[in-house]
């Protein structure tokens, strides 16, 4: 999962299926990332799963109104926001155009909220596949063993937040205010575009950083 305004890479799922996958990845959000009563807006294409599991996560019981067999399903709650974009395909199975699907939320609030395409996660799942040769399909890298898999999947995860400047996050430097003589752009990293960090990493200080916690 990405922020679509930094391109920070804010959690990542690894499981046998999407569903499970999101649960995870929903989880780290909830614990860890500031999102402990509602799900972040979100979108996502059109495959199944994300729903199932943020009603498993953030979903809540309805209480019990003395009628009938007390409730026991998790159900979505107020204030969310999802929409699915749903790619139309023709007999040859090429796009030829998307319909935004609400999920949850007022139709209108969440399709001003969100542009009628997936292109950042999809160009972000291009290049983990360019930087992680254990997602490419059929090659010869792919993981034999699940903690080695998610092992460079963390460091992938740290390479690209860290250390990798995007051309879209670039600021320009010639305004009247940040005016700097022979330089017209500041290079930024998804890291740096969350205000996480000031600067952009080296791979050498991120292999001597070492990661806390705090209890």
């Amino acid at each position: 999962m990405i922020d679509i305004d930094t391109r920070l890479r804010v959690g990542r799922g690894i499981a046998k299926t999407e569903t499970e996958a999101s649960e995870e990845v929903f989880r780290t959000l909830r614990q860890k990332r500031g999102h402990p009563e509602i799900p972040p807006p979100t979108i996502s294409d059109g495959w199944g799963g994300i729903r199932d599991a943020m009603v498993q996560i953030w979903g809540k019981v309805p209480e019990y109104k003395g009628r009938g067999r007390p409730p026991e399903k998790k159900r979505p709650q107020e204030g969310w926001k999802y929409l699915q974009v749903i790619k139309k395909r023709n007999e040859k199975g090429r796009v030829t155009g998307t319909k935004p699907e609400v999920i949850f939320g007022e139709e209108e609030d969440v399709l001003g909220l969100f542009e009628n395409h997936t292109a950042y996660v999809e160009r972000t799942h291009l290049t983990m596949r360019q930087m992680n040769s254990r997602l490419t399909r059929k090659g010869l890298g792919f993981s034999k063993e699940l903690p080695m898999h998610r092992a460079a999947a963390k460091w992938e995860d740290a390479i690209y937040n860290l250390t990798r400047t995007h051309k879209s996050l670039r600021v320009d430097l010639t305004g009247p205010l940040n005016g700097q003589p022979g330089r017209r752009w500041k290079r930024q990293t998804p890291a740096m575009a969350a205000g996480l960090t000031e600067k952009v990493w080296s791979t050498e200080e991120l292999l001597r950083t070492v990661p806390t916690t705090n209890t």
